[in-house]
């Protein structure tokens, strides 16, 4: 069988919407799995949110292009549990969960902590921002 079918069948079982390039790394060298995941986002099977993470993809209805099968804010949290980082919701969203706020928080923001994170996750045209305990926002 060859790598590209046991990874499109690898990709097919999961359940969740991430697939990580380590994910693959037993499977075939790093240059093969590459290439296999560039062949896969332009057919339009995977759409890339970040540097050697993927989200499954689907077409749209209305363009036709491919997109991601999520939103930004489902890839980013499945994404960072995948890679053991904890995030919180931004301080905006906090307060208007808790009813402190009327206003709805526009973007995406999440609350880092007191990690410093420098992942670019882009989903279409939206990218995610981040929030630190000890500063503000910071993308």
């Amino acid at each position: 069988m060859k790598l590209e079918d046991r990874m499109s069948r690898s990709i097919k079982q999961r359940t969740g919407l991430v697939v990580l390039r380590s994910e693959f790394s037993n499977m075939a060298s790093d240059s093969q799995v590459g290439r296999v995941l560039a062949r896969f986002v332009e057919n339009g099977i995977l759409v890339r949110v970040s540097k050697g993470a993927f989200a499954k993809a689907r077409i749209n209805q209305y363009t036709g292009k491919p997109t991601p099968a999520g939103t930004l804010e489902m890839i980013a949290a499945e994404l960072f549990r995948k890679l053991n980082i904890s995030i919180a919701p931004s301080s905006l969203v906090a307060e208007y969960n808790s009813g402190k706020s009327t206003q709805i928080p526009m973007g995406t923001v999440v609350n880092t902590g007191k990690r410093r994170i420098s992942r670019k996750v882009t989903v279409g045209n939206n990218t995610l921002v981040y929030e630190n305990s000890s500063r503000s926002a910071a993308g």
